[in-house]
C-alpha cells in the first residue's frame, strides 16, 4: 500500500537520505537512482528496489506510466515499499533537478570477478583507481557501447556513487562490472588467458599500432598517478596517445573511450 509522506524527519525519508554517504552506502549496501533513463533501465534489468519515492506533481506518466505501474504492482506484491512525496521533499532528495520525479532505493549490484561474462575473443576494460565517479560513469557508458565483455574497477571512485548511476545513464545496469583488488583481477585476466594493454605517456608504441584482435584488456590509470606499479610492470604491452599540444594528459574517460573504440575498429565489428 503506497504511503505518502510530507514530514521530513519521517524515518523512510531520513533513512534515504543518509544514502548520499559512501560510509552508509557500504554499510547497508544500499544505493539511490535517480533519472527517467536510470530508473527504467534498472528496473528492466530485473532489479527490484527496497524502496522507491515518487513525487505525483513531477511525474510524467507519458513517459513513466508502464515504470509507475510496475512499481505499484511490486509494492502491492510487498517487494517494494512505494512512498509519494511533495515537491519539497524530493527536492531534498534528487541531486538533479530533472530526474523525472522517482528516486528508487536499490540493492547493490552483484559485481565479482565470476560474475563478468567471458566470450570468444575477450574484451575487457580495467580501470585502475578512478577518482571521479562521474568519469567512471561516462566509461560505463562508452563499455556499454562498445560491446566490452566487462569493467573491472580497482579501487578509487565508489561504483554505487549516485553519480556513478547517473553519469552512466543506467548503463551501469547494462554493462559488465566488476569490483576487485589489483591482484585478485590480475590473478583472474591470467586465468582467462587475456593479453593486457596498458596506457602509459612514457610508451612508445601508440595504440592505433598494436594488435588488439585478440583476447584483451585494456588499463587505464587514475587521473592524477595513471597505473599502479603492479600493473605497469604486469602490462604485456605498453601504448600511448599521441598529444601535440601544451596539455600533458587527457581526461580518464576520453582516453578509455580511444582505446575500446580502437578494439572495436580492429576487430571490424
Amino acid at each position: 500500500m503506497t504511503t505518502h509522506l510530507t514530514n521530513p524527519h519521517s524515518f523512510h525519508f531520513r533513512e534515504a537520505l543518509k544514502l548520499e554517504k559512501r560510509s552508509e552506502r557500504a554499510q547497508r549496501q544500499l544505493t539511490l537512482v535517480e533519472g527517467v533513463r536510470e530508473v527504467s533501465r534498472a528496473l528492466a534489468a530485473g532489479i527490484v528496489p527496497v524502496k522507491a519515492f515518487i513525487c505525483p506533481a513531477l511525474v510524467d506518466l507519458a513517459a513513466l506510466n508502464e515504470v509507475v505501474a510496475q512499481l505499484v504492482h511490486l509494492d502491492a506484491e510487498r517487494r517494494c515499499h512505494l512512498f509519494t512525496v511533495t515537491p519539497e521533499l524530493f527536492a531534498k532528495l534528487a541531486v538533479r533537478e530533472e530526474s523525472g520525479g522517482i528516486v528508487l532505493v536499490i540493492p547493490y549490484l552483484d559485481a565479482s570477478l565470476e560474475h563478468l561474462p567471458q566470450r570468444t575473443p575477450s574484451f575487457f576494460a580495467v580501470i585502475d583507481r578512478p577518482e571521479k565517479p562521474g568519469n567512471l560513469g561516462a566509461i560505463l557508458r562508452t563499455a556499454d557501447a562498445a560491446g566490452v565483455d566487462g569493467v573491472i574497477v580497482c579501487g578509487g571512485a565508489d561504483l554505487h556513487n549516485p553519480n556513478v548511476v547517473r553519469a552512466s545513464l543506467g548503463t551501469l545496469f547494462t554493462a559488465p562490472v566488476a569490483e576487485a583488488n589489483e591482484e585478485a583481477a590480475l590473478a583472474w585476466l591470467r586465468h582467462s588467458g587475456v593479453r593486457l594493454v596498458g596506457a602509459m605517456p612514457d610508451a612508445t608504441l601508440r595504440y592505433t599500432a598494436a594488435d588488439l584482435t585478440g583476447p584483451v584488456a585494456i588499463v587505464m590509470g587514475s587521473e592524477a598517478e595513471g597505473l599502479s606499479p603492479l600493473w605497469a610492470e604486469s602490462v604485456d604491452e605498453r601504448v600511448t596517445i599521441p598529444m601535440f599540444g601544451q596539455a600533458d594528459s587527457l581526461n580518464l574517460a576520453t582516453a578509455t573511450a580511444l582505446l575500446l573504440y580502437e578494439v572495436v575498429r580492429q576487430r571490424g565489428q
